[in-house]
Formats: C-alpha cells, sequence, structure tokens
C-alpha cells in the first residue's frame, strides 16, 4: 500500500540534487551529444552506423537524424536533443551546428560558474555577446539583396539547398528560387526594398 502524500504536495519519492557537481554531470552530457554529432559536420563530414533495437541499420551524416535516433535519458542531453529537432523543423538544416554551438557555451559557462562568477552574470553577458554579434553582423557583414546580382543569389540558393533539400537537382532548383525572389521584388513608398 503506497504511503499518502501530504495534503497539497505531490510525493515523487526521488532524490533532489543541486549545485556544481549536477551543473558537471549536465555539462558532461550535453558534451557528449555534442561529440557523437561533431564528426559528421560540414561537406567531409563522417557518416555513422546506428543500429536499433531490432537490428535495423541507418547509416547517416545528417545530425538530425543521428540525434533522433539516440537513446537519450539524461534530462539536460534530452534539451539539446529538443533544440536540434527545434532547429531541424524550423530551419531545416543547421542541426548539428546547434547543437555544437549550445554544448560549448554550457562548456564555457560551467567554467566560469567555477570561477565565481554568478549565473545571472553569465546569462547577461551572453545575451550581450549576442546582440553585439548581431549588431555586427549587420553593420559590416549584411550586404542589401537589392545589391547583389543574379549570379551571387543563384550561388547562395544552391549553398543553402545544396545539403539535403534538393541534392542533384540543386542548379535547376536554385534558379527557380532566384527567378521567384525577383518575381516578389517591390519597393515600398520609403525606398525600401521588400520580398
Amino acid at each position: 500500500m503506497a504511503i499518502p502524500a501530504p495534503a497539497g504536495r505531490l510525493q515523487l519519492h526521488g532524490e533532489r540534487q543541486s549545485g556544481q557537481d549536477v551543473r558537471t554531470q549536465n555539462v558532461t552530457a550535453v558534451t557528449a551529444i555534442a561529440n557523437i554529432v561533431k564528426t559528421s559536420l560540414g561537406p567531409v563530414g563522417l557518416d555513422k552506423m546506428l543500429v536499433d533495437d531490432i537490428g535495423d541499420v541507418t547509416v547517416t551524416n545528417d545530425g538530425a537524424t543521428i540525434l533522433k535516433l539516440l537513446e537519450v535519458q539524461h534530462p539536460a542531453a534530452k534539451i539539446l536533443v529538443e533544440l536540434a529537432d527545434l532547429q531541424d523543423q524550423e530551419v531545416g538544416d543547421g542541426t548539428t551546428s546547434v547543437v555544437i554551438l549550445a554544448a560549448e557555451l554550457l562548456k564555457r559557462a560551467n567554467d566560469l560558474v567555477r570561477a565565481k562568477i554568478h549565473p545571472t552574470s553569465i546569462i547577461s553577458g551572453y545575451r550581450l555577446a549576442m546582440r553585439e554579434a548581431v549588431k555586427f553582423i549587420d553593420e559590416l557583414l549584411a550586404i542589401k539583396t537589392d545589391k547583389l546580382g543574379a549570379d551571387v543569389l543563384l550561388a547562395a540558393a544552391k549553398t543553402s539547398m545544396g545539403s539535403k533539400i534538393v541534392g542533384a537537382e540543386g542548379d535547376f532548383f536554385a534558379q527557380m528560387v532566384v527567378e521567384a525572389i525577383q518575381a516578389v521584388h517591390t519597393t515600398d513608398q520609403s525606398g525600401r526594398v521588400r520580398y
């Protein structure tokens, strides 16, 4: 017979852990996930062979597929897998990069906490760094699309679709995308280009 929980409280019969040991365990789990997909990054990324419980074999270098096939138990690692899945759903690519970047940020944050910097200060620093990075990109790296020629747009379309969406038909679909962009190109009353 189960012991009744006090009124208004949920009894879970577990242990609550906190502190540096838990942070270190979380970082270790997240780093392990990142290390699994790290070698599959980029155009020369290595394939992984994954075998499930019933013996089905999957060979892939796609980070999203690798992470979906992993049976992750650790809560922090599960969050990282969910982050990669969200990236795959929203963008369709970049899952491996997101996992590696998030794991590295957590690892560096853990080092800062060990150096007695408060987690709130670390989060504020990461947010400030993000704003400065976006500002840098906007001011120095971004080029208005109306100043780009059709050949640059074609190369950008090929690059962004070349990973897994269209494969061998990349030239055809890239040309279709560039034509579609140019077809919906309008200029509003203030002179800004809209697509």
